[in-house]
């Protein structure tokens, strides 16, 4: 752990709409590395915890890569801290956020929020995905602001005349990043599925449902029986994957990919597997 001053808190906006606020602090030295921004987690651990803008705060690193406060020092005030509250509407696009009873998260429910589809396009290219070498959260938001791009499926249908353009980009960026999307075409069928974004389905989930199923459409075709068959899976997630792959924009969107040469790589089914 390291003591170091808290000096502002910020919220980001993640993929699924849900908020989180995070820590800005005075540069420190923690477990061999200089730290500068620290999760906050939710309000709650805030709250619990008498964390105030501007405390002297201990900070470590959980499991020994993520930075996070642990709490502050109170007998260190100086009268100067703030007490920090979630906003009400989202930082990104200015919608109310709600947060549903029983639960931590506060939540951005607009789907066009630019921040939720800047991070959505940041997961799907991102190195357990796709593995679209180059891509940047940086790259998402300019792609995003310059392009319009909305939707994973749009990086497939890029073009080098209109990247060339954009602010850094130049020749030989473009034609790099145009290349690592084409080497993604045919990334692992666990790899896919886990970019696709499915609540509750992380790289190990992803990785279980595609050794069960092997194929795509073997996955898009699967009920939630089947689908809560496979350990560590259960209802709700196979209930999420089902829901997914019935939702109308993502169907759309998965074809568009499938029309643009997108083919996941199958992968050995394990035993019993369909």
């Amino acid at each position: 752990t390291a003591e170091t001053t808290l000096t502002d808190i910020v919220v980001q906006v993640g993929r699924t709409g849900v908020l989180t606020p995070k820590a800005l602090l005075n540069p420190v030295r923690v477990a061999g590395s200089t730290v500068s921004q620290a999760t906050l987690h939710n309000e709650d651990y805030i709250a619990s915890r008498g964390i105030r803008i501007g405390d002297r705060v201990l900070v470590r690193k959980a499991g020994d890569i993520i930075p996070e406060v642990i709490g502050p020092l109170p007998d260190k005030r100086n009268g100067s801290e703030r007490e920090f509250s979630m906003p009400a509407v989202c930082p990104s696009c200015g919608e109310p956020v709600t947060r549903e009873e029983g639960e931590a998260a506060v939540r951005c429910g607009n789907a066009s929020c630019p921040a939720q589809l800047e991070r959505t396009l940041t997961h799907f290219a991102s190195r357990d995905a796709m593995d679209i070498e180059t891509f940047s959260e940086k790259t998402a938001e300019l792609f995003h602001d310059e392009l319009g791009v909305r939707d994973p499926a749009d990086l497939f249908s890029l073009e080098h005349g209109r990247l060339i353009l954009l602010p850094g980009m130049g020749d030989k960026k473009a034609n790099n990043l145009l290349a690592a999307v084409e080497k993604s075409k045919t990334r692992p069928l666990d790899a896919f599925l886990f970019a696709l974004g499915v609540p509750g389905v992380g790289r190990k989930t992803a990785r279980d449902v595609a050794r069960r199923f092997g194929t795509l459409d073997k996955i898009r075709e699967a009920d939630e029986t089947a689908l809560a068959e496979i350990p560590d899976v259960g209802d709700v997630i196979a209930q999420n994957i089902v829901e997914f792959f019935r939702d109308g924009e993502q169907i759309a969107s998965i074809e568009r990919m499938l029309a643009a040469g997108v083919n996941p790589a199958p992968v050995e089914t394990a035993a019993g597997g369909v």
